[in-house]
């Protein structure tokens, strides 16, 4: 052991502990984890045909992954599970701030799950400022549906671009389906183009409105009223029965100012209360009025194959722009035309062709 001068008796009242010679580089208390396997494409749709949440949950995760070798897994786990989707009622869910989104579908979740329905509710969430992750507001707000068997809540983070988002969540609906799940709830956030993403890959689009906040169709945009297949009058209690009523009115009478729907359905508005759980059953009765009615007339499976559709070229579009504007050699060149753009050295037009034709010859080149 070293002798610490410190110990001296001229250095009264200081004492130096020696201390311990070859202190062990690990620690022998700690216990290592073996590195976690990574399952095959084939182990996941195994475990999502066979309705195990876990492997769902960890399909889903891979989904929205943005790791390249993730990615290439979920398409081929997507690709196996197709087969096995398409059989399920996919309502899409929209609404102003404060209307109620999160307890109404928790009580329409909680009536679904009681009738002996599968249910998934996959929700767009604000993404964190920090993280780039979900908030996970919405889940933490379903405790009752969350901790039922029957219910599969996701929320999704929204961080990046909105159509890379939806398209996550029209893949994890595929998934979903495979797993047995009959119906399908995707909320939005209730701004921007979600609603648009939304009702492009649903059966029946619902907007959910509240009254009590003066006039009612205030705020709501006509794209949006157009695109409703119904409307629910949310928090129709209490003081608010009357005026709820009296929207609804108001609603009916709007709705029938606007042009015939593409399949011929007449969308009506419906009051019902989320916190009472009244009202709810009527909801969903015109939602299955109407899934009777665009079936029998064909428009269903033709909604659905133009859906497929419109999201193969948004898919293209999507990797075009991501090509364009992550490619190495392309950025300098990018800061470069906007730079003389800034500077009025070279029309916006112009520029733009300049960057295209040099991105083509690029990729052609390869």
């Amino acid at each position: 052991m070293q002798h610490h001068p410190e110990n001296d008796e001229q250095y009264k009242g200081l004492v130096v502990n020696e201390g311990v010679e070859n202190l062990p580089q690990i620690n022998p208390y700690a216990t290592f984890r073996r590195k976690k396997r990574v399952l095959t494409a084939e182990e996941y749709v195994k475990g999502i045909l066979d309705g195990n949440i876990t492997l769902l949950s960890q399909a889903v995760t891979l989904v929205e992954s943005s790791l390249e070798e993730d990615q290439r897994i979920a398409q081929k786990v997507i690709e196996q599970c197709l087969p096995y989707s398409g059989n399920s009622v996919r309502v899409g869910i929209t609404g102003v701030p404060g209307a109620g989104k999160s307890t109404f579908i928790e009580a329409l979740g909680m009536e679904l799950c009681k009738q002996g329905h599968k249910l998934a509710v996959l929700a767009i969430d604000p993404s964190s400022e920090r993280s780039k992750g979900s908030i996970l507001g919405d889940k933490t707000r379903m405790n009752e549906l969350s901790a039922t068997d029957n219910a599969f809540i996701r929320p999704s983070p929204s961080a990046g671009s909105l159509g890379g988002v939806a398209r996550k969540t029209r893949e994890t609906i595929v998934l979903c389906e495979a797993a047995g799940y009959d119906t399908i709830l995707v909320e939005t956030v209730g701004v921007g183009q979600s609603e648009t993403a939304a009702h492009s890959m649903v059966d029946f689009f619902l907007l959910l409105q509240v009254t009590g906040t003066g006039d009612e169709l205030q705020g709501i945009k006509r794209g949006i009223m157009e695109m409703a297949d119904g409307i629910a009058i949310n928090k129709c209690d209490g003081s608010n029965v009357e005026k709820a009523q009296a929207a609804k009115v108001s609603f009916k009478n709007a709705l029938a100012l606007f042009p015939p729907t593409e399949s011929g359905w007449q969308p009506y508005a419906e009051t019902c209360s989320s916190v009472e759980k009244t009202g709810i059953d009527k909801v969903w009765e015109m939602i299955e009025t109407y899934v009777s009615y665009a079936k029998h007339n064909k428009y269903f499976d033709h909604r659905r194959t133009q859906q497929s559709k419109y999201w193969m070229y948004e898919t293209i579009n999507e990797r075009l722009l991501n090509g364009f504007y992550k490619h190495p050699e392309m950025e300098r060149l990018i800061e470069d035309e906007e730079r003389k753009v800034l500077q009025n050295k070279v029309s916006s037009f112009i520029a733009a062709h300049r960057l295209l034709d040099e991105y083509t010859s690029r990729i052609q080149r390869r």
